[in-house]
């Protein structure tokens, strides 16, 4: 269910936050789900369970997550936070098409990349 590149630039505590806000996202994790415990994670993925600890916490101080001792960590219903998300990347896809076009590219050039885009999307979740 996450997947993780081991080969990226990006610290891998950054990559499980970024997957587990997407699995909420998109409906996969649904709210006051169970996520898996820190220490089971971190054995799935081959990691530190310090870094899946970090990942959790981060999650937690943003509101997405909330844990109960003794019983674990669970999604958060926060429906504030994801309208949030929502908005920002909406942001950042305004900006990317402003900044495409400054650099000369067309509207229909903008719109194949972003179909093409969705359309790869798609297919790796495998709808």
């Amino acid at each position: 269910m996450l997947k993780l590149d081991y080969q990226s630039r990006k610290p891998i505590f950054e990559q499980l936050k970024e997957q587990i806000v997407k699995l909420s996202m998109l409906g996969v994790l649904s709210e006051d789900e169970k996520l898996p415990s820190v220490r089971s994670l971190a054995r799935e993925l081959g990691i530190n369970p310090n870094t899946v600890q970090k990942a959790y916490q981060d999650l937690e101080r943003e509101g997405l997550i909330y844990t109960v001792n003794a019983k674990g960590s669970f999604v958060a219903a926060n429906q504030d936070k994801r309208r949030q998300i929502q908005e920002k990347a909406l942001l950042q896809l305004r900006e990317s098409v402003r900044q495409a076009q400054a650099a000369g590219c067309s509207a229909q050039q903008i719109t194949e990349e972003v179909t093409s885009e969705l359309e790869a999307e798609k297919n790796d979740q495998g709808v």
